[in-house]
């Protein structure tokens, strides 16, 4: 993990960050995050570059430096660029739908799922013609975003033997043949 926490971290324009005591907080076009990071490390902002430095060569140090490392490096991409997951979802009569930040999902079940996405978080839902359905989630926030992502996953996770279910958009699944192939 050092060798992740070596890595410097440029600001883009329009990004500031600041540290108090141990909470950094990162501004930017898109919005504002912070996080509190372990009161051994410590985080160095020189001109629009920002290191992350640790005091010995523990195993402990070395792990939460990469840990920091990376979370601030999200942060500051999150709110300069933002985070984007998109999910297909593959069935037949399989419907999405979204309103006042709720989806509306009809996955084969007898009865519709409302989901509530979080605040921070923009749903929006396509259905075109003779295509699957598509959601897609953008936030700042990396971690609420994968999160809420598998979250709507697991309502319905896909199955190997024909492929139904909700999946992100380009993810492989490992199909098995059925019954009539094993002869």
């Amino acid at each position: 993990m050092s060798r992740i926490g070596k890595v410097p971290i440029s600001l883009p324009d329009g990004v500031t960050l600041t540290v108090d005591k141990n909470v950094v907080n990162v501004k930017g076009p898109k919005g504002e995050l912070s996080q509190q990071i372990a009161p051994d490390i410590t985080c160095k902002i020189e001109d629009s570059v920002v290191t992350i430095e640790r005091p010995t060569d523990q195993k402990r140090h070395k792990a939460l430096h990469g840990l920091y490392r990376s979370l601030v490096n999200n942060m500051v991409k999150g709110v300069s660029q933002g985070y984007k997951k998109d999910m297909e979802l593959v069935g037949v009569g399989y419907k999405a739908t979204v309103q006042n930040n709720v989806l509306e999902l009809n996955l084969g079940y007898s009865h519709s799922i409302y989901f509530a996405v979080p605040d921070s978080i923009k749903a929006t839902a396509v259905t075109e013609k003779g295509k699957n359905p598509i959601v897609t989630l953008e936030g700042i926030d990396k971690q609420l975003v994968g999160q809420t992502a598998a979250k709507i996953k697991s309502l319905r996770k896909v199955e190997p033997y024909k492929g139904k279910g909700i999946r992100l958009v380009g993810e492989q699944i490992r199909r098995k043949a059925g019954k009539t192939a094993a002869k």
